[in-house]
């Protein structure tokens, strides 16, 4: 509901969970405590298909269709509007150590000549999360695995050597 409408009252999610709004109130003080209860699930279940990628020790090319994978289901379960999760300082940490993460695994992906080196590395770093997002919502036929399958072979033929 968030992700079709991040303005939605708590009323409104109340009334789509099939709850008074005095329930959502005893469990959350506010919208924003809502939000940041929303955001935090979120980022769990991202770093879960950090873990299960195993980014420092899988094969590369492994490693990377995992988490291409899992994390195209976690935009798919997950599909709020993620520009308010700079906001929340413990979210925004939590966000830049999975990003640091990703960003030294793709430089062992370009250090073992599965991404071009002559590229900015900044460059994969924000195409990746892009092409995943696309693919979570413009490819719904598409199996979490199939819409893997067609983010790295994109991510891939674009940046891969030449």
């Amino acid at each position: 509901m968030l992700a079709a409408d991040p303005g939605a009252s708590i009323a409104a999610i109340a009334a789509e969970a099939g709850v008074d709004r005095r329930t959502v109130y005893r469990r959350f003080a506010s919208r924003g405590e809502l939000l940041t209860a929303v955001y935090e699930a979120r980022y769990d279940a991202v770093e879960r298909a950090v873990e299960h990628a195993r980014l420092r020790e899988a094969p590369v090319a492994v490693a990377l269709h995992r988490y291409v994978e899992e994390i195209i289901g976690v935009n798919r379960t997950w599909p709020v509007e993620l520009t308010r999760l700079k906001a929340d300082e413990a979210i925004r940490e939590r966000r830049d150590a999975l990003k640091r993460e990703v960003d030294d695994f793709l430089r062992r992906a370009a250090d073992e000549g599965l991404l071009r080196t002559d590229l900015p590395l900044d460059w994969a770093s924000s195409l990746l999360p892009q092409l995943m997002h696309l693919a979570a919502h413009q490819l719904p036929e598409l199996t979490a695995a199939q819409a893997a399958d067609t983010v790295v072979d994109t991510f891939l033929g674009g940046l891969g050597p030449r």
